[in-house]
């Protein structure tokens, strides 16, 4: 049996770091994690660490009851080393899915954050005030809150951009009927109803958590078949930087390890608060946090199928706001993933966010800088790159289209060399046919490169004349997509979800079914 794969792309990574450096970070975590170790405020994942050789002592935190845990160096060596260097994210279509090899540099781009607001973009006209005859049409934005309709309308957008390769829930769901108790049921069924590819997302209660994998089970076959092809996955912050891990988060890790679907252990400190501005200083601690959570995961369940989740950002020094569109943010992060790779796990990483608020030439500027760079690295997974502006803050379909034409032009041009041996015997032929012609000229040849996707074609939203008419391009474009009709699930599927699965919002049904 062949088995099926999204293509990514494959890259020759951008090694920022030495050999020696990377022992030295290395190193260095390890010195973390011995001393001064971590701050566990979970009592069973302090009792786990104990049991397996970890130094744990009780400690008075703030007034909460905690737990301060020390590592050897050989404790996490062995768990980290258990962990798999290969997995696949499954997805309802087989074509859809993910393989991610540390041995293998394919890259993935997909959506990523939870923002609360969704900017919507229309074009109103505007007349010249020294020229009535002049008129141009200017971009004006609507931020609306999030909720299970534009979550809807968001994967169904994303199941039409060719170049997205997975789907992280990139707008919070805020519906009046929303709790705490149904978000989860309602985020995951609102993304798979709407999208085949790779659904990921985080836990905002471990109460729901069997709904969903019962949601998904159902959608995938049944329970085995879901654990051959895990449609979702999950992603867990358990560290609060600097050096915490949260109790309850920790839960969802024990939750989320023992059913045996994928998990990204994330950690996301903010350099010049949470943790050191220093390139050396972040990147040990980062990678201690995420070396430590990952141990957890291999001492719940050996072999458990795990992604190193590296989100480090740098702080605006004059706000102590996160600081995106610089280049340390670049920095970190290929670190990371130069870490990832050293352990030989699955690198979750990041890039296209930014500080602008708006589409425009900031944004694109921003994103181009974090999208190309961050490629290059050879992360396998690569989340935030399409739609998000004004930090993680809000949620454009629009940017989400323009960034789709950007990362599919990145790919392209990190493709392998198309030359062989064979390559280079047809273009001798061609040449000499060519020059032995009348006309002199290659433009037969270039059709059928063309054709097959060999070469590009020009920027798809580029304008003719002198203005500029990208964003009123990429709407019109955006409107075919949306016009589209979802990748709804079968009926009987979706009947068989609401029967089984308590507290679904009955619009979702038949949200932007008739589009």
């Amino acid at each position: 049996m062949i088995e099926l794969f999204r293509p990514g792309v494959l890259v020759k990574p951008y090694e920022r770091l030495s050999r020696d450096q990377l022992r030295w970070l290395d190193q260095a975590s390890l010195d973390i994690l011995s001393d001064p170790g971590v701050w566990c405020y979970s009592e069973r994942a302090a009792r786990l660490f104990k049991d397996h050789g970890a130094k744990v002592r009780e400690e008075d935190s703030s007034g909460a009851k905690c737990w301060r845990v020390s590592f050897s160096g050989g404790l996490v060596k062995e768990a980290v080393a258990k962990a798999p260097s290969r997995l696949v994210l499954g997805a309802r279509k087989p074509e859809n899915r993910l393989l991610l090899d540390t041995e293998v540099p394919r890259v993935y781009f997909g959506t990523g954050s939870e923002a609360n607001i969704w900017l919507e973009t229309e074009l109103e006209d505007f007349v010249s005030e020294k020229d009535s005859t002049l008129k141009t049409k200017v971009p004006r934005y609507t931020e609306i809150r999030g909720s299970t309709a534009l979550l809807s309308r968001a994967a169904k957008l994303c199941e039409q951009l060719e170049h997205l390769d997975f789907f992280i829930r990139p707008l919070n769901i805020q519906d009046p009927e929303i709790t705490s108790d149904n978000h989860d049921v309602n985020k995951f069924f609102a993304s798979l109803n709407n999208i085949t590819k790779h659904v990921q997302a985080g836990l905002t209660s471990l109460a729901r958590f069997k709904d969903v994998v019962t949601m998904a089970e159902i959608i995938a076959g049944g329970e085995t078949e879901l654990r051959k092809n895990p449609i979702i996955s999950f992603i867990a912050c358990i560290f609060k930087s600097p050096l915490q891990i949260v109790d309850d988060t920790a839960e969802k890790v024990f939750a989320i390890v023992e059913s045996g679907l994928p998990l990204v252990i994330s950690s996301s400190p903010q350099g010049g608060s949470s943790a050191p501005i220093q390139e050396a200083g972040m990147v040990a601690q980062i990678n201690a946090e995420i070396l430590a959570g990952i141990t957890l995961t291999q001492l719940i369940r050996e072999g458990a199928p795990v992604l190193y989740g590296s989100v480090p950002v740098r702080a605006r020094l004059d706000d102590l706001h996160d600081l995106y569109g610089c280049p340390e943010f670049n920095q970190y992060n290929i670190d990371c993933v130069q870490m990832a790779r050293y352990y030989k796990v699955p690198c979750y990483s990041t890039a296209g966010v930014g500080d602008a608020k708006v589409p425009g030439m900031q944004a694109m500027f921003e994103k181009l800088f974090t999208h190309f760079y961050m490629a290059t690295s050879g992360a396998q997974y690569i989340h935030y790159a399409f739609g998000l502006l004004d930090r993680t803050n809000c949620f454009c379909p629009l940017q989400a289209v323009l960034d789709n034409e950007q990362v599919g032009k990145i790919k392209h041009c990190l493709r392998a060399p198309k030359v062989s041996v064979q390559d280079t015997d047809d273009a001798v032929k061609m040449v000499k046919k060519v020059m032995a012609s009348s006309h002199r000229l290659f433009a037969r040849h270039a059709r059928k490169a063309m054709h097959s996707g060999d070469v590009s074609s020009p920027y798809q939203f580029e304008t003719k004349d002198k203005k500029d008419n990208v964003i009123e391009n990429a709407l019109e474009y955006m409107a075919s997509l949306e016009a589209e009709p979802a990748p709804h699930l079968d009926s009987d599927v979706v009947n068989r979800i609401y029967n089984e699965v308590p507290g679904l919002l009955p619009d979702l049904k038949t949200a932007y079914s008739d589009n």
